[in-house]
């Protein structure tokens, strides 16, 4: 099994089938990449780098949305 801990909820998956990048991760969950700020192990990654940034079971991972406001 492994396990990505998201927004500090376990998230768990089938042996091979857990997300392997942020952007997969996105997907997954249905999340606008365009909308979040990610957060790996502490570490801010930019969205440019969303699709590079490999996740491995274990990792803790903070999705902050943007909002609009005024």
């Amino acid at each position: 099994m492994d396990v990505l801990k998201v927004n500090g909820v376990e998230k768990q998956f089938a042996e091979g089938e857990a997300p392997g990048t942020v952007s997969d991760l996105l997907d997954h969950l249905g999340v606008n990449a365009a909308m979040v700020v990610a957060e790996v192990d502490g570490r801010i990654v930019q969205r440019e780098e969303f699709g590079r940034t490999k996740l491995s079971t274990g990792q803790t991972i903070e999705l902050v949305r943007l909002m609009g406001g005024g």
